[in-house]
Order: structure tokens, then sequence, then C-alpha cells
């Protein structure tokens, strides 16, 4: 009944181009792995955890520093951790999972384009995924959501596959027990079996192409128990685990993670309130450039519904059931629709090729190009002669004036590279020229940008200079410190617990200090000391993520005074990181 875009290829080339597709993602992707540390605010935070998890032996309970962290599953740590005991580098390490989902999706979107209708369409899909400004920007990031993406991403493989391409039973439990993993990574893992409500709506309506069975209730059955195991096998050993341990502190951690950050969180949804409409401009932009081919894919959707074209329909209806379920809670973020984006991607993978060589798509890219390559060069220029008071500041916080040369250097590189793609591919292939661009973007960004803001950015150079003050033998403690400090720490070090309160650290800190003050300092957020430290007698350290580090001795302490605690600790602490 469909008609595709493409002719057929020999089986040799399809699969010398998708290696060739994936081993370019691979590169894209992995560029610049190993020449920066955690960035904030969640990198930091997970690197940590998970460096804890390796140094105590406990895989069961994540730490943040001495505290239990409940705020998220623990397949992401253990995955760090396990990338870790592999190439023993956290520089390499905390970034392998990320990039091991991305090309998994890749590879998924492309085999499933392949399996519905044919290799071009498969491969375009997953060319649109790769560029896709969110996808590149976030799986080269060492964040939950590319995570996810993957095992969402495999749970919609095996269902799809199971609907549209069986029965196959096998490719079905797969996918329950995909989804099964996506919740104890994050609990949105649940999310992939919204794919059943097209399905069903498919089959009553007597589409064609799509799987029905008989008398395998069982077998049915068998996708919920395939959800079900790693859910409990996780949840059961913790909750037998922290009975046997005892104390509120494991109570708490039960309760925190099974109740208010999984449904909890989802019905109150106290962070990043935004209003109803968020999401538009996250797929319209961010999606940026497949969102080019919106214009071209809708009146196609569109026919694609009245004809009852299951392989397009389940994909898409599953991606709008999933932004729809995240745009009821007032809490939203742009990271929560990544999981749908492959499936658009695919629900668009019959018309990419067609739309790919359209003139208006073929001459929008190639003015893009040259636009953003003009504009960006120009930007450049204007701020390299000081003209840009923006630019300035921008490179004053982040400690970067004796260094502007080379950041006026990335833009102007990044910049010439998007007008010599337009230059080189001409309008009759703008889209090649403004892939070319945005491939150029992420390898001058990961090779130039990484190590320039890797020390502003890390709290890597603030964590260093401190110690080079406090001598290698005096133990530091840190108070009103953030993930990216203990990470980076390097010797002695002392924490008084995150969630606690700065002015409960510091008085901690105080005691601790006053027992043995010829061997130990302080480190501490200037926002924290208030007026209980004597900045005469302390020494700044240094700016990092916009904030003041100090270093101080037990002469600097005022005595008898606990700092008044502050209204904005709390959004300092759940990632007020710049």
């Amino acid at each position: 009944m469909y008609r595709t875009d493409s002719p057929d290829v020999p089986a040799a080339v399809q699969r010398r181009e998708f290696w060739l597709f994936m081993l370019f993602a691979l590169v894209l992707l992995g560029v610049g792995i190993g020449l920066r540390d955690p960035w904030p605010s969640d990198e930091p935070r997970f690197a940590l955890t998970a460096k804890q998890m390796v140094e105590s032996g406990d895989w069961l309970f994540p730490h943040r520093g001495r505290e239990l962290y409940s705020d998220k599953p623990p397949v992401m740590f253990w995955l760090q951790a396990s990338a870790y005991e592999v190439v023993r580098n956290w520089r390499i390490a905390f970034l392998l999972p990320s990039l091991l989902a991305g090309l998994l999706t890749l590879g998924l979107t492309y085999d499933l384009g392949r399996r519905f209708w044919n290799h071009r369409a498969g491969l375009y899909a997953a060319i649109a995924v790769l560029f896709a400004f969110q996808f590149m920007y976030q799986v080269k990031r060492a964040q939950i959501d590319p995570v996810i993406m993957g095992w969402i991403t495999l749970a919609n493989w095996g269902l799809l596959v199971h609907f549209l391409r069986g029965p196959n039973w096998r490719a079905y439990w797969l996918g329950c027990f995909a989804a099964g993993v996506g919740v104890i990574t994050k609990g949105v893992g649940i999310l992939a079996l919204l794919m059943f409500a097209p399905y069903l709506f498919a089959r009553v309506r007597g589409w064609d192409g799509v799987t029905r069975t008989s008398d395998s209730a069982l077998r049915w059955l068998g996708g919920a128990l395939a959800f079900l195991v790693p859910i409990l096998a996780w949840g059961l050993s913790v909750i037998v685990m922290a009975k046997a341990r005892g104390g509120a502190e494991y109570q708490a951690y039960i309760d925190d993670l099974f109740f208010r950050q999984t449904a909890g969180r989802y019905a109150k949804s106290w962070d990043h309130a935004q209003p109803v409409w968020y999401y538009l401009p996250i797929v319209l932009f961010n999606w940026f450039p497949l969102s080019l081919a919106y214009f071209g894919a809708v009146p196609r959707w569109w026919k694609d519904l009245r004809l009852g074209e299951a392989r397009v329909m389940l994909p898409l209806a599953w991606g709008l059931l999933t932004i729809v379920f995240f745009s009821i809670p007032t809490g939203k973020r742009d990271v929560y629709l990544m999981p749908t984006l492959p499936m658009i991607a695919l629900a668009m993978a019959p018309y990419l090729v067609q739309l790919a060589g359209s003139r208006w798509l073929r001459n929008s890219a190639f003015a893009i190009a040259l636009g953003v390559g003009l504009v960006v060069v120009g930007a450049g220029v204007w701020a390299a002669l000081g003209h840009s008071a923006r630019f300035e500041d921008m490179l004053q916080r982040r400690e970067l004036e004796d260094l502007d040369h080379a950041v006026w250097g990335m833009f102007l590189t990044v910049g010439a590279a998007f007008v010599l793609a337009a230059a080189w591919f001409r309008p009759r292939r703008g889209v090649h020229a403004l892939l070319a661009g945005i491939a150029a973007l992420w390898i001058v960004w990961s090779v130039w940008a990484y190590p320039l803001l890797n020390d502003s950015s890390s709290a890597a150079a603030v964590m260093r200079r401190a110690r080079e003050m406090a001598g290698p033998d005096t133990e530091i403690g840190l108070v009103a410190w953030k993930e990216q400090n203990l990470l980076m720490a390097s010797g002695p070090v002392r924490e008084f617990g995150f969630v606690a309160g700065w002015n409960r650290q510091y008085e901690e800190a105080v005691h601790w200090l006053a027992e043995a003050p010829d061997k130990r300092r302080l480190f501490i957020l200037d926002e924290a000391m208030g007026t209980c430290v004597d900045q005469s007698k302390a020494t700044r350290v240094g700016r990092a993520n916009r904030r003041e580090w100090w270093l101080l001795g037990i002469d600097a302490v005022v005595p008898d005074c606990i700092p008044v605690t502050r209204k904005d600790e709390d959004a300092f602490k759940d990632g007020g990181d710049p």
C-alpha cells in the first residue's frame, strides 16, 4: 500500500552505508571525551555518586558525600561506575553511558525505518536524529536523559517490531524488559508502555499491518512479568537491605525514592514551572534542523491517518501522547522530550528522502547555513574589537580575559565553517551545507571549548588552587559545597553534609576546625559566610560557576557567630549553578 521514495539498495551497500554512518556518529558524538571534567549542574552529582560507589563498594545505596542520595534510581550511577572499572579514567568514564545510549538510539531508529520501509528511510531518520540540536547537545553530556532515551527507544523498538512486524514475542518481551530498566533509571521509563494505546486503537479499527494474535494471553502477560523483573529485583533488594541495616536514614531514603521522587514528583511537580505551551518552541528550535521538515510532513501525516498507515501513526501517536503527558504538570524541562525525538523522526522516515530533495528545503537549509556563518563571523569580529560589553562580561565572569583571542578565534572558526560549507555545497545541496556546518560546530566546540572552559566550569582550577594554598597534608573542610567541589578535590577532605543547612554545616565545621587548627582549613562559599568570617584574615581562592570561594583558618572565624539561613540555599543545592 505504501509507496517508497528511494530505490532498492544492494545489501552490501546498505551494510557499508550503515556502518559508515555509525562510525561518523561515533566520531561526532565522541569527540572531546577526555578533554573535560564533569560540568554542572547534574554531571558532577552523578559522577561523584558513581565514584563513591567504586570507592566504597556499596553499589546498592548511592551516596553524595556522607549522605544517602535518593533523587534518582541507581542505573546511571551503575553505568558510570562500570565504565570506570573498564577504562580506569573518570574523564572518559562519566561520558560513556550517554555516548553508548546515543549510538543505541541511532541504530534502533535506523533498524525500525529499514524494517518498516527501506534502508534509505531508516538511514535518513537516523541522520535526522543525530543532527537534532537537543540530541547532539545532550548525548555529549552526562545526564540521565540520554540514557533513559536509549532504554525507551529499545522498549519502543521491541513493541513496534511485535505490533507491526509480528508476532515477535522475543522482541515484545525485550521491549517490556527495557521499559522496566528504564523505570529504575528514571521513573518515566514506564512511558514506553503508552505504545499500547495507539496499537489497540489501530487493531480495533482494523488497520492493515497490525499484529493480531489469538490464544496468546500468557504470552502477553509475559510482557508484564518482563517489565516487573528489573523493578522488583532492585526494589526488593533495596527494601530488604535497608531494613537489615536499620536506621531512620535508610527509611527516609526509601520513602523519598519510591514516593516523593516518582509519583509524588509528577503529581506536585514542584520544580521548573512553565506554561502549558512550553514544549512548542522545544520541538521547533531544539529539534532543528529536523523541524524544517514539519511543513512537508504534517499534510502527509494527515493523509496517512486517513489511510490507516500504522507504521507512521503508532510512533507519531506515541510521541504526541508523551508530549501531552509532560505538558500536564506545571514543572517542565526541555530534556523530558528527548525520548520522543526518535519516534517523531521515525514517523517522518518515509518522507525524508523526498523532502530533503525538495527545492524549498534545499534553499532554506542553504540560506540558514550561510546566514548563521555570516552572523557568527560578524559577531566574533565585533566582539574581538571590543565592541560587545556582554562578551567582555562573559570573559570576566569566567576569568578568561587573558584568553580572549582563543575565544574569538573559536567563534570565527565556527562561522567560517558554515560559510565555507555553504560555498562548497551551494543551494543545490543546501541540506548537505547545513549538516556540514552543524558537524563543524560540534567538533570545534568539543576540541576547543572543552579545554578552554573546563577550569571555570568544572571547579578544577579553584580546587587545585585551594590545595596549593592549604598545603599537601592539610585537611580541607567543605562548607556550602557543590558536588564538583568534592569531586575535584585532592588530598585529605572533610564535608559536613550537603542537604544540611549552611548554618549547620558552618557550626559543625568551626568545631572541627578548632580541634586541630594547625592542620585544618575551611573552604567556603562567600554567600555562606555572612558576617561570621573576617575576610581580611581569609584568602580568596577564586571564582568558579559564577561563585566566589574562600579559604580560612581559625583566626578568621568570628567567635560565637552562626550565619543566618539564606532563602536561596535550596535553589543553590538543587542545581543553581549557571
